[in-house]
């Protein structure tokens, strides 16, 4: 019998609720003693659905300070810094939500505390779980497409003035943009099929819908939305009202990149589109691949290796079924892996490094739809983190 890992969680709403679905499993191996967020009334609903066992604090230190064996943050993202830097001084293993920062100083100020405390630094990088993209990676490392060459995801984000414009998303200062907010994911997967990170990006961007519409007045808090619970799917994208009082991110963008394998890639992203799901091409020395669907069921991967002409029909067809859970089951794996890490070590899937710099390729992506979409570098990680976690 193995005692349950004790685990503190920083936040009580949006993903953390998600979150502790799948780490409170009291007799499992892990559950959720102790929450702290700064909204006091979030917090206080912990108790309700976690059980009466789960201490609600008023301060991080005090989470930090209540025997917990590691913490899962998930605080809104521009508190990451600040919370994860906290956690790992306390000596603490810690789940960091993504992005990892909404700065590359904030990334790097992170990865330099892990390197000095010598924690266990974990990134929720859930995508690498779902199983759409581990098919994807499979086929890719089996040469199924050869080489790979180029890449590009179009990311159509159906719920995005729902979800995205009504808090503080919508507002640069918490989230830089929504390129990085909700593109550090893709840019990640993107990175990690691809096997290189991104150099130089350029791209363009505009707040193309959501300028127009009508703002709640400053200081309303408007009514708080949840991720296990439907969005308003107010349609068309043009009548939602009521957005948060500050608006100033873009709600479409187009990225290039250039990564430092020689391969080229691509992210798109809407905000306003009617569907809501990702769709990557993978093309290779030998062939393509490219994701039908993806957390649903009755998603394939399509492979073509053979000459067409015009459109036809894949050449295989790969099925993938997704897992109970949310995100095709991805947070019940990633939440395993992280459970098993924080309990004994082991490979994991995702990594501080890659997550580090999915934000400066989106940071850097970012400066250039406001500079007009002149070039950008992406700022490299350290020598010193490179060799702490490549090692």
């Amino acid at each position: 019998m193995v005692d349950d890992l004790k685990l503190g969680l920083i936040g009580y709403g949006l993903r953390a609720r998600s979150l502790s679905k799948v780490a409170h499993r009291p007799g499992e191996g892990s559950r959720i003693t102790a929450v702290f967020d700064i909204d006091p009334d979030a917090g206080g609903q912990a108790p309700g659905e976690l059980g009466d066992g789960v201490a609600v604090h008023n301060s991080l230190a005090g989470l930090l300070d209540d025997r917990i064996d590691a913490v899962l943050v998930a605080s809104p993202d521009h508190l990451h810094e600040e919370h994860a830097t906290a956690a790992l001084d306390a000596g603490l293993t810690v789940y960091l939500e993504k992005p990892m920062a909404v700065t590359v100083e904030g990334c790097d100020q992170i990865l330099a505390a892990a390197r000095q405390s010598e924690g266990r630094l974990y990134l929720g990088h859930n995508m690498r779980h779902m199983p759409f993209v581990q098919e994807m990676k499979r086929l890719i490392d089996s040469g199924a497409i050869g080489e790979p060459k180029l890449a590009w995801c179009r990311h159509f984000v159906g719920h995005g003035g729902d979800f995205y414009f009504r808090d503080w998303h919508a507002e640069r200062r918490a989230t830089t943009g929504l390129l990085l907010q909700k593109g550090a994911h893709d840019i990640d997967v993107l990175h990690w099929l691809m096997g290189g990170y991104s150099e130089e990006v350029t791209a363009m961007g505009d707040l193309m819908v959501y300028g127009a519409n009508p703002r709640r007045p400053a200081g309303d808090p408007g009514v708080p939305w949840r991720l296990d619970e439907e969005p308003l799917s107010t349609w068309p994208p043009s009548k939602l009202t009521e957005l948060n009082p500050v608006v100033d991110v873009e709600d479409a963008s187009m990225v290039l990149m250039g990564l430092d394998n020689g391969t080229l890639a691509s992210y798109q992203q809407c905000h306003f589109t009617p569907d809501y799901w990702r769709s990557y091409t993978i093309i290779g020395t030998e062939g393509r691949i490219e994701n039908l669907g993806d957390v649903a069921e009755g998603t394939v991967v399509n492979l073509w290796n053979q000459r067409h002409y015009g459109y036809a029909p894949a050449d295989r067809v790969f099925p993938v079924h997704p897992e109970p859970g949310g995100h095709g089951g991805a947070d019940e794996r990633i939440m395993r892996e992280f459970i098993r890490y924080a309990s004994s070590g082991g490979p994991i899937e995702t990594s501080p490094l890659a997550a580090r710099n999915a934000v400066a390729a989106a940071c850097a992506a970012t400066a250039s739809v406001r500079d007009g979409g002149a070039p950008k570098r992406v700022a490299p990680a350290t020598d010193q983190d490179l060799a702490f976690f490549q090692r």
